[in-house]
Formats: C-alpha cells, structure tokens, sequence
C-alpha cells in the first residue's frame, strides 16, 4: 500500500495544531471565568502540602495547565505568600491534575466535535454577555480538543502498516529507556504533556504502540513537560530556580520508580482495562492517572527532604518581597485601638518603605534596561497595592471602635498617608511601562536628559524617604524640610520641561524621546506632591 506523506503529514500537525490551541483556548477561558480568585485560592488554602496538592489538582484542572500552574505558585513563593514546602505540594497535585485533559480524551464523542465547536461559535460570537462569551470559549475548546485529536488519529492511521513503524515498536517495547527519551523529546518539541499524551494515545488507539512500549514514552512525557519550568526559571529568583529542581526531580525519580516496576505496572493496567472494558484511549488516560497519584503518595513524604535537598543544590537567600502584612494583629483593634494604631503606622512605615525600594529599582531600570530591576518594581508595587487593602480594612475596623479624639486625628492622617503611599506605587509603576515602551520603540534620550532624570530622580527618593522618616518620627521639622524640598521638585520639573522644549527646537532630540521624557517629569514630580501630603498631615497632627 502506497503512503500519502502529504496527507498523513497534514493532517498529524494541523490536527496536533488544533488540539494545543484547543487546549490554550479553553484554559485561557476558564481562567478569564475564574479572574483573579486563583491566586487567591492558592494563598489562602495552601495551609500545609497535603492542601497544596489538592488546590494544585484543582487549579490545574481549571485552567488545563500543569506548567500555568507551576508559574503562579513560583510567583507565590517569591511574594513570600508561600513556602517552598508547599509549593510542592502544588507542584504534585498540578501533575495530577494536568491528567484530567487524558481522560476528556479518552471520551469517545469525536464524531459530535464539529456540532459543540459550532455551539461554542454561536455562543461568542452571538451573545453580548461576557460570562456566555467564556463558557462559549471552553465549549469551543472542547469540541477542538477531539476535532484535533481526530485529525492527528486520521493521519496516524496508514503508519501501523509500515514496517519501521513495526519495528519502532518492537524497540520500544524491549528498551524501555529508549521509550522514555523519545517521550521526553516529544514533549519538548510539542512544549506540552497533554499534546505528547494525546499523540501517544492516539498511536495505542490506531494499534501503532503496544502497551508496553507505550507506557514508557508516558513516563518521559512526564519528564519532559518539567522543561517548560526550567526554561521559566532561568535567571529568575532562587525560588523559581527551587521550584523549578523540584518539577524535575519529582518526574525523573517518579519515572525511575516506575521502570523498575514495568512489568507489575503493565499488568495492572491491563487489568483494569479488563475489569473496567476501557478503550484503548482512556487505558492511556488510567495508566497517566494512576502514575500521577501513586508517584504524589510515593514521595508525598519526602517533601521535606525535596526542599533540603533543592535548598542546598541551590544555594543563596532569597530576596523576598513579603506581601502579607507584619503588624496587623486584629486582637488589638478591640483590647486597645491605640496599640493598634500604632500597628498600623508600623505597617505604612513598611509599606513606605516598599515604594523607596520600588523608586529604587525604578531608577536602576531607567539607567541600566535590566529586566530584573523592572521584575522587582513591578512585584514591589503589587506589595504596596496588597498592604494597601489590608491597612485600610485595618484601620476601617479601628474607627468602628470608640476611640479619644487624639487617636481619630492619627487616624484620619494615617487613612490619608496609606493612599498617598500606594499612589507614590502606580507611580513608578507608569514610569516602568515609559521604559519599557522605550526599550520597545527604541527610542533614545539624549545624555542631557539622562542627567536631568538623574538630578530629579535623587531628590524625589531623597523627599519620599524625608517624609517617611517624618512620619516615623512625628517630625515637624522634617515635614517642613519635605515641603521645601517639593518645591524643589516642582521648580525642577518646569526648568526641565523648558529645557525639553529647547532640545526639540534644536532638533537634539525625537518627539517620542520628549514624550518619554516629559512623562517621566511629570510622574516624578506627582511623587513629590504625594510625598508633601505626608508632610502636611504630620504637620497638622498637633497631637
């Protein structure tokens, strides 16, 4: 029988095509439906590793990601929301859970795909409603997921007739290691387990792999989807790097496990596959599941060890940008609102601080285009947006409590301060996105204008740090200082504006650089306003 390689190649890569778009798709829109609760499901439940796994499952299944997942737990523990210990346990339950698109395969409704895509369509382009849009999306992604499937099962078909395709699995099946590296190639090519599964499942299905050969290029699927982290992780933070050895140690010591018990594990899933009548599809999906599962029990106990022993391959401490509040303690809202007023000041002092550091990397990044100082004041102003909830929510259950006039007068300046602080945030935040949008555009900023950013940039940290210090101190004379010194700013920001103009007169410089620059000022010498907020509710605070 002749082969038609242009049609078998077609139909195998735009069917895979269709399947990893699907896959995207349906996990972009069930994580647009779910918003922002995801992060907030992982902090908030992922109190000890057996929680993690089980959030891990969860969070994986909803936005059909093992590697999305792994991304928003590095995030976690970076923000200091989340141990390395319970990190892997996310990481264990996301391996479970990535298993879950295995079995939606292993459904046999590829012949209705085309009807639920067509009602997926309707829904998103017919209804107006956001939330209908969505589901529409995961309906769609639904229906291309066996659409993709089909094709690329199609285009397999004609292969089990060919004899290095017979001997391929002949190989397979004797050298279980090979098995294992081609699974783990695969899936750095296709960049995604489910995709290499779905393939893998569609050659048992066609009778191309045997189930012995099979499951060895499962367990190198498992390997090679850890490759996505690694890549993620590189040159990012400690944690990212920790999280990342974990993802890779967890797979290849699952996967050595399971070659030594080849012959019981093969077995037994032909076993269920008896007792259970499982096609050959969702025998694939059974044998993932249980590997998955057994692998999480196996070294479910050995976190600790993981963590000690990712810790010491990987040395260094961790510089960590704690996001969850330090001083807040709620008992003593109702003992002694004073104290916790106190408290409070202490957590805004810590949240100054936040946007210093943050002004910081800001400048670092306007100087030296190093993404990791970009990185950092993004993470820094998400900090001061986080603490700004907090410290408001604190201080709104302060002021339900009876409290001496002297204390309303601190809470009213302390209510005030903690907006201008979180404002001083989106702040360097704009002039970040400026820098970015430089680097993108190329746009280039004369030496002049560097200096001018650099002068301006020196007083604006100088002034916030003066006002912080004032705050601590209940300085007045500091406070006045401030005010001086953002009338400094303010004269700065005119004289420079001036200078701008004249640059752009003489043709030195380009109307994107000015528009840069000129935003930049602008954005610097707001800080300076907020920063003689602070001084002025000091200065009015005789108390």
């Amino acid at each position: 029988m002749e082969m038609n390689w242009q049609e078998i190649f077609f139909s195998f890569f735009g069917g895979l095509g269709i399947f990893l778009f699907s896959i995207k798709f349906m996990g972009d829109a069930l994580q647009k439906a779910a918003g922002d609760k995801l992060r907030d499901i992982l902090d908030r439940f992922t109190t000890n590793p057996f929680m993690g796994v089980l959030v891990g499952i969860i969070v994986t299944i909803l936005i059909q990601s093992s590697s999305g997942t792994t991304v928003i737990v590095v995030g976690l523990v970076s923000a200091g929301f989340m141990t390395l210990r319970q990190a892997i346990g996310v990481i264990m339950g996301a391996n479970i859970g990535t298993t879950v698109t295995a079995f939606i395969i292993g459904l046999d409704v590829g012949e209705y795909a085309l009807p639920i895509m067509a009602v997926g369509a309707a829904m998103i382009f017919f209804v107006k409603k956001n939330k209908i849009q969505n589901i529409g999306q995961v309906i769609f992604g639904f229906g291309g997921l066996f659409y993709g499937m089909e094709l690329m099962s199609g285009g397999m078909k004609p292969l089990r007739e060919l004899p290095a395709f017979i001997d391929m699995t002949i190989t397979l099946s004797e050298f279980p290691i090979l098995g294992v590296f081609v699974g783990t190639v695969f899936t750095l090519i296709v960049q995604s387990s489910s995709g290499t599964v779905a393939i893998l499942q569609g050659l048992y299905a066609e009778n191309i792999l045997t189930l012995g050969a099979s499951l060895p290029v499962l367990f190198g699927d498992n390997i090679g989807t850890t490759i996505t982290a690694v890549l993620a992780a590189l040159g990012t933070s400690i944690a990212a790097r920790r999280a990342a050895a974990v993802h890779v140690l967890f797979n290849v010591v699952g996967s050595v496990i399971f070659l030594i018990l080849l012959i019981p594990f093969t077995a037994y899933v032909e076993w269920i596959s008896g007792v259970l009548s499982l096609e050959p599809k969702m025998q694939i999906a059974f044998a993932h599941g249980s590997f998955n599962v057994v692998n999480t029990l196996i070294q479910f106990p050995l976190i600790g060890a993981w963590a000690y022993l990712v810790t010491k391959v990987i040395p260094g401490e961790e510089v960590l940008v704690e996001f969850k509040p330090k001083h807040l303690d709620i008992h003593f809202i109702e003992q002694s609102p004073s104290i916790a007023l106190g408290q409070a000041k202490e957590e805004i002092l810590r949240m100054g601080q936040y946007s210093v550091q943050g002004l910081e990397e800001t400048y670092k990044y306007l100087m030296t285009k190093s993404k990791k100082n970009a990185e950092m004041g993004y993470q820094l102003e998400d900090a001061i947006n986080n603490l700004d909830s907090k410290i408001t929510d604190y201080l709104v259950l302060i002021s339900a409590e009876s409290i001496s006039a002297a204390d309303s007068t601190r809470h009213t300046m302390l209510m005030e301060t903690v907006r201008d602080i979180e404002r001083i945030g989106d702040h360097f935040e704009n002039i970040i996105e400026l820098v970015d949008y430089q680097e993108n555009n190329k746009v280039k900023i004369t030496e002049d204008a560097m200096e001018d950013l650099t002068e301006m940039f020196t007083l604006t940290i100088a002034t916030v740090q003066k006002a912080l210090k004032a705050l601590d101190t209940t300085s007045h004379e500091l406070a006045r200082e401030v005010a001086e010194q953002e009338d400094l700013i303010d004269k700065m920001e005119r004289k420079f504006r001036k200078k701008h103009i004249l640059r752009l007169n003489e043709g030195l410089c380009t109307g994107q650089a000015g528009i840069v620059f000129v935003d930049i000022v602008s954005n610097l010498e707001r800080i300076g306003d907020h920063a003689v907020n602070i001084a002025e509710a000091i200065l009015g605070n005789r108390a």
